[in-house]
Formats: C-alpha cells, sequence, structure tokens
C-alpha cells in the first residue's frame, strides 16, 4: 500500500492549487476525499484517493484573474530594489491594453493576491505574468515545470561553435549544470535562447561563461502565450481560451 501524503501536498502535485490555498481550502471544509469532507490541517490521504473541491472554492478558482504584462527596463519582477519599483505598479486602468477581445475591467480585488510568476531582470524586457492562481503560479514555476521560455538576446563578442554548443548543453552555474537548452543565432548580434528553468540572471551569466555581453534581452513566449503586439508598459487579460 502507498505511502499515505499530507492532503495540501497532493493537492498541489495535482495541480488542483497551490500548498498555502490547500490549506486554506481545508480550514474551510470545502475539500472532500473520497465523498468526506475534511477539515483538518495535516490530514494524510492514500495517493491514488479521489479528490474534490467544494463548488464555493472551485468559484473562488474561477475568479482569479491572470495578467500579461509588456515589462520594461527598469522594474522589477517582485520585490522593489532602492530607488525602484515593482512591475505591478503598472497594473492600471490606463495601461490595459484592448487587444480586440471582451475582457474584464481592472477592479481592485484583482490587485489582491497579484503577483508574478517568474522573474524578469530588472533590466530586461518583456512578457511577465501575474497571476492570483496559484495553480498557474505552480504550473510555470514549480521545481517540475517544463514550460519553455523564449529569449531574444542581443550580444556583443565573439562565439564559436563550440561556445555554441556550450550554451546549448554543458554549462553549470552555481556548482549545478544546467537543463539542456536550444540556442541559435536570430541574426548576426541577436541569439534565440529558449529555456525549461529560470535561475537568476540565467542568461546574462551564460554568456559571460563563453565570453559574450548582453546589451539587451526580451522575453516573448512563455509556452503557448506569445509577446505578440502588447506595447512595452502595458498589460491585458489572459483569456479562459488560452493556456500555457
Amino acid at each position: 500500500m502507498a505511502e499515505p501524503i499530507r492532503l495540501s501536498k497532493l493537492m498541489s502535485q495535482r495541480g488542483l492549487c497551490s500548498r498555502r490555498e490547500a490549506d486554506s481550502y481545508i480550514e474551510r471544509g470545502l475539500v472532500f476525499v473520497d465523498g468526506t469532507r475534511v477539515s483538518e490541517l495535516g490530514t494524510k490521504v492514500d495517493p491514488n484517493c479521489v479528490i474534490r473541491l467544494d463548488q464555493a472554492a472551485s468559484q473562488q478558482q474561477q475568479q482569479r484573474v491572470t495578467l500579461l504584462l509588456n515589462k520594461p527596463i527598469g522594474y522589477v519582477s517582485s520585490q522593489p530594489e532602492p530607488g525602484y519599483q515593482p512591475a505591478v505598479v503598472l497594473i492600471r486602468a490606463d495601461t490595459q491594453w484592448q487587444d480586440g477581445r471582451a475582457g474584464l475591467s481592472l477592479h481592485p480585488m484583482h490587485l489582491k493576491g497579484l503577483a508574478p510568476a517568474g522573474r524578469l531582470d530588472i533590466d530586461s524586457t518583456g512578457l511577465l505574468v501575474l497571476t492570483q492562481d496559484g495553480r498557474i503560479a505552480k504550473q510555470l514555476i514549480g521545481e517540475n515545470s517544463d514550460i519553455e521560455k523564449e529569449y531574444l538576446v542581443r550580444v556583443d563578442g565573439r562565439l564559436d561553435e563550440a561556445g555554441l554548443a556550450l550554451l546549448n548543453h554543458g554549462l553549470s552555474l552555481d556548482g549545478r549544470k544546467l537543463r539542456p537548452a536550444r540556442v541559435s543565432w536570430q541574426n548576426a548580434d541577436q541569439l534565440r535562447f529558449i529555456l525549461k528553468e529560470g535561475r537568476k540572471r540565467q542568461i546574462r551569466r551564460m554568456c559571460e561563461l563563453v565570453g559574450l555581453k548582453v546589451e539587451g534581452l526580451k522575453r516573448v513566449r512563455i509556452g503557448h502565450i506569445r509577446l505578440g503586439d502588447l506595447p512595452p508598459g502595458q498589460w491585458r487579460v489572459m483569456h479562459p481560451d488560452e493556456g500555457f
């Protein structure tokens, strides 16, 4: 028989919600395991059990928003640094981009618990996801995330075939090997990086290891979501029919 597992951990593993959200649902009696309501934190269950959320929890999840921002240079993804602001300050009614599709209007409740799902350096631009949904955050930045992130990187320096091969696979940062990447020339001074991880300043440090200096970095895609025509400093709602 399989070893019992904490219910909140299992809910997170299955992508039902984050562990913190799971604890909240359990405390409020909104979780059913094999048809029985569970309301005690720390409860352990069979890993193969059937988990169902109460309708109130399901409705709460459906009301959570995910926003897509084209972050300009000079804003940090999350924790403010001295003299700089977090990217979430750009989420205002006057910076919402109308993409020709019906979407929600900004409401103060949409800012509550809104957090970046992944980092984008202060001197980098492009697609940044801000979400209230722990399931999406886990999908994008969880330790088992397999979502591709695509970047266009303007570089200065010389790069031979051996250096390009190292960028694709063979480099280590902080004593840990990097996962294989897909790196190719986009044009004479710009590389295209496709990664499935996001360590701190990873692309800039990778380039330094092969003798290149990054002069510009833009994230243009996360999974199936592309930056597209979204103007710098503006944001749009992620639509229900979109997914990473």
